[in-house]
């Protein structure tokens, strides 16, 4: 009965396996890092070069392309002056670059992924505890590789951000496309429509709202990220969240709070999508 009380190497095997990837990975990492360093300064030139009233008017325009209410633009305008009203544009900015580096990564390898695994329901179920694992593994372990291997900054704020949502828009992708109607495909099929036409054509159109429920998950769970990649050297609403937190100062910690609920609302009204 001596297996029972010898401690399995869990921990020491990986460290051992990050090790190794630090020694005979680096290349690849830096790789990456220079390639989301690109896309982190790309958007937060985007963001932060305009005057902050021509990025909120391409918001409102935005919001009324998608949603076709003025309700709903009126409100995306009224969120984003009480932003600036309150002092927290640039932050709000530097989140939002972190929110959408990880919706873009997310969402590009996501759907695809998704729509593999709703075509092959044997990977899917061989996949699931996979993303499992993604999702219920606390946060600040993801952080501890993330800084080995890209150090304090940016870039491992993303790297735990991606890794947390990716399953997101993996599963509401298969749901969408693995509940498309079976008649919609007989019909397609009957009428000599070819695999990537049953796709692009009946498949990802029907299961479009899903889709974009999945992009308003990765959305709402990288806001939900922004403190936790604060605490290794992100920039952002969390770094207020952060400060507050430890000079136990409750008016900034509620005021900043706050506007992270604010932006969190406002990005969920603008991608809101129903099937008609």
């Amino acid at each position: 009965m001596d297996w029972l009380t010898t401690k399995i190497p869990v921990g020491k095997t990986a460290s051992d396996v990050f090790k190794w990837l630090q020694m005979h990975g680096k290349g690849i990492f830096d790789t990456i890092s220079t390639m989301m360093e690109g896309l982190i300064n790309g958007i937060l030139w985007v963001l932060q070069t305009p005057h902050p009233l021509v990025i909120i008017g391409c918001f409102v325009a935005l919001t009324w392309y998608l949603q076709r209410n003025w309700k709903t633009a009126l409100l995306v305008f009224v969120g984003f002056l009480f932003i600036m009203n309150q002092g927290y544009w640039k932050n709000t900015t530097e989140s939002l670059t972190l929110v959408l580096s990880a919706c873009v990564i997310c969402m590009t390898i996501g759907v695809p992924i998704g729509i593999a695994v709703a075509h092959r329901p044997k990977l899917y179920a061989w996949m699931q505890p996979v993303l499992d694992l993604m999702q219920t593994l606390p946060t600040f372990v993801y952080l501890i590789p993330a800084i080995v291997f890209f150090g304090l900054g940016m870039v491992p704020g993303l790297i735990a951000t991606v890794i947390f949502v990716l399953p997101a828009p993996i599963r509401l992708t298969y749901l969408g496309i693995s509940t498309t109607p079976q008649p919609l495909l007989e019909a397609a099929t009957a009428f000599g429509a070819t695999p990537s036409q049953v796709l692009w054509k009946v498949e990802l159109p029907y299961a479009l709202p899903q889709i974009m429920a999945g992009l308003n998950q990765a959305i709402m769970l990288s806001l939900s990220m922004v403190v936790i990649a604060a605490m290794v050297g992100a920039n952002g609403l969390g770094v207020p969240v952060v400060r507050a937190l430890n000079t136990v100062n409750t008016a900034l910690g509620f005021e900043s709070g706050f506007i992270i609920v604010v932006v969190a609302i406002i990005l969920d009204r603008m991608l809101k999508l129903e099937r008609k």
